[in-house]
């Protein structure tokens, strides 16, 4: 499978491609549930035609697996865009298209609360013009818009992603701010996507516009790859120091997941078999149980990212990875790191 992405000019550093995950993981039995009525929002999945594709009916059948999913929130992908009108307002298809799939599982009554939040996509550096923008996906997700993703993942060595690349410094632009702006003045929520190595760019958008909720996805995206392959302890290293800066923002959220994003390095889909929740929880439980520490659980979420996330394993399994580094946290802790926080952040409701 090849990433969709924009031509690369000449001088582009050479571009990362997803793994191909071995065909006898999707026939291989998923662990049993651990803990499996505790409720949980899983606070980070993609519908999309990449990553082997994901749809309604994969993220149903992942939901069924044994654990109780109560609801999911939707992350843009730059899926199901308008392919006709005006640029900056083509974004609004996948809102468009999320809230549909959303409205048939109601319609099925199924028990997961399919794309209760749905968080899309705007250009914030149209400034104060972003609001055309949000009023388009608000009217299009019927009630479940929570928040804008502007993903400024970008480094040197590698491209990598089914985004275009963005530009360099991205979130320092003062259009940028002024769309951030924009979109907190509508209690709306902005999702962050960066590496490691430029966290100091998220702690300045914190300190820059204080009133914005602003989610740090995948802890922060501790690189693996290019400069860093080989030098894990030095990229955790490096991530520690800013990680506990940016704590110190309490504007900030953190999702603890997307550790199958080929970036981490990790790898796990080249293993002779899909890796246990055991073997999960020994590899991610570093960066969790740092962000807990940092942050407190009341500002950490746990999430899939599904169906990236298929490189570690069945989605039973990374669950129960995620029950398994939790395993020491008090109840309280757990009904944040596992469904108060998302609930909070996000505006996702008790089920009627």
């Amino acid at each position: 499978m090849t990433l969709r992405s924009q031509t690369p000019a000449a001088e582009d550093p050479p571009v990362l491609h997803p793994p191909r995950l071995p065909h006898a993981w999707y026939t291989t039995a998923p662990e049993a549930p651990i803990d499996p009525e505790r409720p949980i929002i899983d606070a980070h999945f993609h519908f999309s035609d990449h990553w082997a594709g994901y749809r309604l009916e994969d993220q149903l059948r992942d939901a069924a697996a044994g654990h109780r999913i109560d609801a999911t929130i939707f992350m843009q992908v730059g899926w199901k865009y308008r392919t006709r009108g005006p640029e900056h307002l083509r974004p609004v298809g996948e809102t468009e298209a999320v809230a549909a799939l959303a409205e048939q599982a109601t319609s099925r009554r199924t028990p997961t609360r399919i794309a209760a939040g749905i968080v899309g996509y705007a250009d914030l550096c149209l400034g104060d013009a972003v609001t055309e923008v949000l009023d388009a996906h608000e009217a299009a997700a019927r009630g479940r818009f929570r928040g804008i993703r502007c993903a400024a993942a970008r480094h040197p060595s590698f491209r990598f992603g089914v985004l275009p690349r963005p530009p360099a410094g991205l979130y320092a632009l003062p259009g940028f701010r002024a769309g951030l702006r924009r979109l907190s003045a509508r209690n709306l929520v902005f999702d962050a996507w960066i590496y490691h190595t430029q966290l100091q760019e998220v702690i300045d958008l914190a300190r820059a516009v204080p009133d914005a909720t602003i989610v740090l996805n995948h802890v922060g995206g501790i690189l693996g790859v290019g400069d860093y392959a080989g030098r894990r302890d030095e990229a955790f290293r490096e991530w520690i120091t800013p990680i506990q800066t940016l704590a110190a923002c309490p504007n900030v959220f953190v999702k603890i997941g997307g550790y199958g994003i080929a970036t981490f390095g990790f790898q796990t889909e080249s293993m002779p078999a899909p890796p246990s929740s055991a073997t999960l929880a020994e590899l991610w439980r570093p960066s969790a149980e740092v962000v807990i520490e940092a942050f407190g659980a009341a500002r950490c979420m746990f999430e899939s990212n599904f169906p990236v996330d298929r490189s570690s394993g069945h989605y039973a399994t990374v669950w129960n990875a995620f029950k398994r580094i939790a395993q020491l946290a008090t109840e309280d802790e757990k009904d944040d790191l596992f469904h108060g926080t998302a609930a909070r952040v996000y505006r996702i409701g008790a089920a009627a």
